[in-house]
């Protein structure tokens, strides 16, 4: 077969040649038909031919309904992922931070104050387990407004905690007005907040009813950027 005419090309190497039955004379010289001329003209042949009619628009409307399909997809994942938060309580505000940070809770420890150091945000240090920790007032980071009266808590006996919170090599400490624990709830639930003090630092508000009676009350949870919250102590602390 002569390899410099490739429309006459037949595909020897699938009957005579290696994928054949191997009887054509020119494997005894190139040993594999990828070796052969005739085998490297054809692909030759089959890379620079001319583009079929439509062939371009067709592949252009089968990619584009491709994207299509995986942006919406991608967006409902996102829409309907599940979130893992705890949910706790300063002063009249029920908040909500990613169950991830979460290292420990453990009981209202005595706050050392720094010299020179301790203002309104940065309160200290406490002993956790023997570790010396930064204590902070999330209340006053939020700016969050002084209960005067008697906030009606989930429980009849509430207990004060005390929250260790880790992301990356920083770990913080502050104190808590009530918890109430883990709690799920889907991505799509999360509503913008409103116009207030806390907005900085609330990716969005979600509702929540502790309670099993239907008749119970809900309440409105900031669910909290741990990310700023991190990068701003941080920057005001450290």
């Amino acid at each position: 077969m002569n390899p410099a005419t490739p429309l006459n090309i037949e595909r020897c190497w699938n009957f005579i040649g290696i994928e054949g039955d191997r009887s054509c004379p020119q494997l005894a010289s190139y040993t594999h038909c990828r070796n052969c001329p005739v085998y490297s003209t054809a692909g030759r042949y089959l890379l620079e031919r001319s583009i079929p009619e439509n062939y371009r628009h067709q592949w252009t409307e089968l990619l584009a309904k491709s994207r299509a399909d995986e942006n919406s997809q991608i967006s409902h994942t996102l829409r309907t992922t599940q979130m893992t938060v705890v949910i706790f309580r300063l002063q009249r505000e029920w908040l909500a931070l990613s169950a991830q940070i979460f290292k420990e809770i453990s009981p209202p420890s005595v706050v050392h104050t720094i010299p020179h150091r301790s203002n309104q945000i940065l309160r200290g240090l406490v002993s956790i387990r023997g570790e010396l920790r930064l204590c902070i007032s999330l209340s006053d980071l939020l700016n969050l407004e002084t209960a005067d009266t008697a906030v009606q808590s989930l429980s009849p006996v509430v207990y004060s905690r005390m929250v260790v919170l880790e992301n990356a090599d920083k770990t913080w400490v502050f104190g808590v007005d009530e918890l109430y624990g883990v709690h799920r709830f889907q991505r799509d639930e999360l509503q913008d907040p409103p116009k207030s003090l806390t907005q900085t630092y609330t990716k969005g508000l979600f509702h929540w009813q502790p309670g099993v009676s239907p008749m119970e009350r809900s309440h409105s949870v900031s669910y909290l950027d741990d990310e700023l919250l991190f990068t701003t102590l941080a920057r005001k602390v450290l």
